[in-house]
């Protein structure tokens, strides 16, 4: 397990918006569009409020999610509403460069949102996702013992019966979210203090789901000193 331990959440939520930033522009610099898949969460959002380094050519990154809620647009639980406030209006990311989930206003049910996110995804891999972790291990919005871990043929997935409300969510697959050179891990606070032990000591993915994804170059934990309590 590889692992970078910050004092607080803030010294982690400024060193996420750096390592972020640094790695996006040495992709540019590459002559490459990065592709980045968000998370939503405290210590995400806390991060994303940093961003605007000016060597970045934020017009020039597309953007994803690994899970939504499925709720209206302009619903506050939604993880596109929270970035978008967060920095990617701010940063004028053009329209064309941010891939949403459906929302319910834009689909009859959780299933046609999921196909239809499905159909955007590119077909290569992604340069950086970026995961928060749950007290229970869960992912995206893979949750431990759920049937969507199970899925290995597609690269999105209908959740129903989400513990953690709402109910209705649309997430990647284990096998979409390994498809990324990079995958960072991005875990807050002594309430996570005891997944992150569990991932350290090697738990079944479908104990802990944060097992069951790894980058295809680096997997990289970035947590403070609470969520590292107890490993």
């Amino acid at each position: 397990m590889n692992i970078e331990i910050y004092d607080d959440a803030d010294d982690l939520a400024t060193g996420i918006a750096q390592r972020l930033e640094e790695r996006l522009e040495s992709i540019q610099t590459q002559g490459r569009t990065p592709s980045v898949v968000l998370t939503g969460g405290t210590i995400a959002n806390r991060a994303y409020e940093q961003l605007g380094a000016a060597s970045v050519d934020w017009t020039n990154i597309k953007f994803y999610w690994g899970d939504e809620r499925f709720v209206a647009t302009d619903d506050n639980e939604r993880n596109e509403l929270q970035a978008r406030r967060t920095f990617l209006d701010r940063l004028k990311v053009p329209e064309a460069n941010i891939y949403a989930i459906p929302s319910a206003d834009d689909c009859i049910s959780v299933e046609e949102s999921s196909d239809q996110y499905a159909s955007v995804l590119p077909a290569e891999n992604f340069d950086i996702v970026l995961l928060g972790v749950g007290p229970d291990g869960h992912v995206a919005s893979l949750f431990p013992g759920h049937r969507q871990l199970r899925d290995l043929e597609q690269p999105t997935a209908a959740v129903t019966n989400s513990p953690k409300p709402p109910s209705a969510r649309v997430t990647m697959t284990f096998p979409r979210l390994r498809a990324s050179n990079t995958v960072w891990f991005l875990v807050s606070g002594t309430e996570k203090a005891d997944a992150v032990a569990l991932a350290a000591g090697e738990a079944e993915p479908n104990d802990i789901p944060a097992n069951g994804v790894r980058g295809l170059a680096e997997t990289l934990w970035l947590v403070d000193r609470d969520a590292a309590s107890r490993r």
